[in-house]
């Protein structure tokens, strides 16, 4: 029987790519107890980050994907608390644009099983937003985490470097939309949706294009 709670936090900062640069609110969201938590996108606040982990033993900060809205705060919290950082390996490039000579401490990939709280998160490598993006599944806590793999009505953008549409729209078909419908989708920005309501939406997606 999954222990473990969510918690989230919204965090405003900026995502600079391909020589733009937008401010963002960015989510947080810790999963835990409250002896020990996991931190899933270290973005933008490290100090808030800390204070929502609140003196609780940091298992892991776990990247979604490199863009610099989603780790900028990630070597700081892992300094402070000596948390490993983990990101999939096809994300390196983009990680090391935000932090040239400083390595994350250690790799995700697809199938990978984290543990917190008694309950376990699983890996699912989706591609498409960034070649090393991941969601993790919770079935215990009914959710998925999707960074910005997928959102409220639609795939995450895929008109910058590192992106394409076909991908993110295999990864979704194959990888989120066979999960439950009840599963609650949660986002790396913005609302909150299910599987349930997105899969309908996937031929428009796809008619759509990005």
């Amino acid at each position: 029987m999954a222990t473990a709670r969510i918690e989230h936090l919204v965090t405003s900062g900026t995502f600079a790519l391909d020589g733009g640069v937008w401010e963002v609110d960015n989510n947080v969201w810790l999963v835990g107890d409250d002896e020990e938590v996991l931190v899933i996108d270290a973005a933008h606040d490290a100090d808030a980050i800390e204070k929502a982990v609140g003196g609780r033993r940091l298992v892991a900060i776990v990247c979604t994907h490199a863009h610099n809205d989603h780790i900028d705060a990630a070597p700081e919290l892992a300094d402070r608390t000596g948390a490993p950082v983990l990101l999939h390996p096809a994300d390196r490039e983009l990680w090391d644009a935000t932090h040239p000579g400083k390595a994350p401490s250690g790799e995700l990939s697809d199938g990978q099983v984290l543990s917190v709280a008694g309950t376990e998160l699983t890996v699912l490598h989706s591609p498409g937003h960034s070649p090393g993006g991941v969601c993790l599944h919770a079935p215990a806590l009914t959710t998925v985490f999707t960074g910005d793999t997928l959102f409220q009505g639609g795939p995450g953008a895929t008109g910058r470097s590192f992106s394409d549409f076909p991908t993110i729209v295999d990864s979704i078909r194959e990888r989120l939309l066979s999960l439950p419908p009840e599963t609650v989708v949660r986002t790396g920005h913005g609302a909150t949706t299910t599987i349930g309501e997105e899969a309908p939406c996937l031929p428009e997606w796809i008619a759509r294009g990005h």
